[in-house]
């Protein structure tokens, strides 16, 4: 039999690696709630049709990476690929429209079959934000402005760039669309079989191919800009400014697009040349149609999601692994006073291990390996004087110290 090993596109977070996960959403959660956004959590599975209606029918992850499958109920079931489309569920069916301005922060694993590539697995986590109910353009400030902040404290704004976009309102995008059907069009022999597909269904996407020869065609085509109306530039010029005020850069990115008809106004990504091809660490934009197109009210939204491999990897200073106090008993009567001696000093706050087994020196070199503080050695000796012998381990130097001081006296090593 075959040894067992994780699935492909998935990983095993050990502590070093969990240490810098929790880092990243530890400082994302942190700086979310400065900006007012409060923490909730979606199902980790949802009825198909939450992605399929929301995502397109003609998008890649409903066509080629969804985990779909049908339950013993009968429904037909799939794995959130992405946490936008199950807030916008459930802002509906909480009843939240009496709430409005609403403001989440999200943290959790989304799943894709696609290919592994670095940062990239089919079991991902995601950090993630959504405001919805406020329809200007503040709102996509604030959310740009609480996505920077993240990247500037786990320290790597600057080795990203803020990429910038407008898609206008559904008028300048119905103009737009028009524009690229006609233009890619003259090239259809030409097109690869997805963008020949997307053409007619939604032509925008065809801005995303990869394909090479896609990139030549896609490199001549209409820019959004040609076609936006008054409105739009509005909106969009007070976005441009007030991230100028904010002394945000940004730089301007025609070509970023969402392919989705309920995305409107601003789109961005912060990305980066660190990662290799797939360089967006965190992306996000505003999508006014979404919660309409779901069934519920008309109600505007701005959101990102940001991946948090990828974050980990970019920012690569994970949170140190905490220094542990380790007890040594040596002895019957004291393993019985070492085990009382472990719970109260982790009810005061300390972390604390214990030598199980093996011989004083055995114990102490895996309080080494545990790069312990400080380790409590409590023998026959020391427990008929009331007291421990307390080794320093960075300095090796020792001192016996009475078992109701001990608190106190390691309130350093807390």
């Amino acid at each position: 039999m075959a040894s067992l090993q994780p699935v492909r596109g998935t990983h095993d977070l050990l502590p070093d690696e969990m240490r810098a996960h929790r880092r990243v959403s530890d400082i994302a959660r942190d700086a979310a709630s400065r900006y007012g956004f409060d923490e909730m959590a979606t199902p980790m599975f949802e009825f198909s049709q939450v992605f399929k209606r929301t995502l397109g029918d003609t998008s890649d992850v409903v066509t080629k990476e969804m985990y779909t499958f049908v339950d013993k109920g009968g429904d037909e079931i799939t794995l959130r690929p992405e946490n936008t489309a199950g807030v916008a569920r459930s802002f509906i069916s909480e009843g939240l429209a009496q709430s409005v301005p609403v403001k989440f922060f999200y943290s959790g694993p989304m799943f894709r079959y696609e290919r592994p590539q670095k940062g990239r697995l089919r079991q991902f986590h995601q950090i993630g934000i959504e405001l919805i109910g406020v329809d200007q353009p503040q709102a996509d400030l604030e959310v740009i402005a609480c996505g920077a902040r993240v990247l500037d404290d786990l320290g790597v704004l600057d080795t990203t760039v803020l990429e910038l976009n407008t898609l206008g309102d559904s008028e300048s995008r119905g103009q737009y669309r028009e524009a690229l059907v006609s233009y890619f069009t003259k090239y259809v022999d030409a097109l690869s079989s997805d963008s020949k597909e997307r053409l007619a269904r939604n032509p925008l996407r065809i801005l995303d191919s990869k394909n090479e020869r896609d990139r030549e065609i896609i490199s001549d085509a209409p820019v959004f800009d040609d076609y936006l109306n008054q409105e739009s530039r509005n909106f969009f010029t007070i976005v441009r400014d007030g991230l100028d005020a904010l002394e945000i850069a940004y730089t301007l990115n025609p070509r970023l697009v969402r392919g989705l008809d309920y995305y409107c106004h601003t789109a961005f990504e912060f990305t980066t040349q660190a990662l290799g091809a797939q360089g967006a660490v965190i992306a996000g934009g505003r999508y006014d149609g979404l919660i309409g197109m779901m069934g519920g009210k008309e109600t505007p939204g701005v959101g990102w999601a940001g991946g948090m491999e990828r974050l980990a990897m970019l920012s690569d200073d994970p949170s140190p692994k905490p220094r542990p106090v380790v007890i040594v008993p040596l002895g019957e009567a004291a393993s019985r006073a070492g085990l009382n001696l472990t719970e109260t000093l982790r009810q005061g706050g300390f972390r604390v291990d214990m030598g199980y087994s093996g011989n004083l020196s055995r114990r102490m070199k895996r309080a080494n390996k545990l790069n312990a503080t400080a380790t409590i050695i409590i023998g026959d000796e020391e427990l008929a004087r009331d007291a421990a012998t307390v080794r320093h381990m960075d300095t090796g130097e020792q001192e016996e110290v009475p078992l109701t001081s001990l608190p106190d006296f390691l309130a350093p090593y807390r």
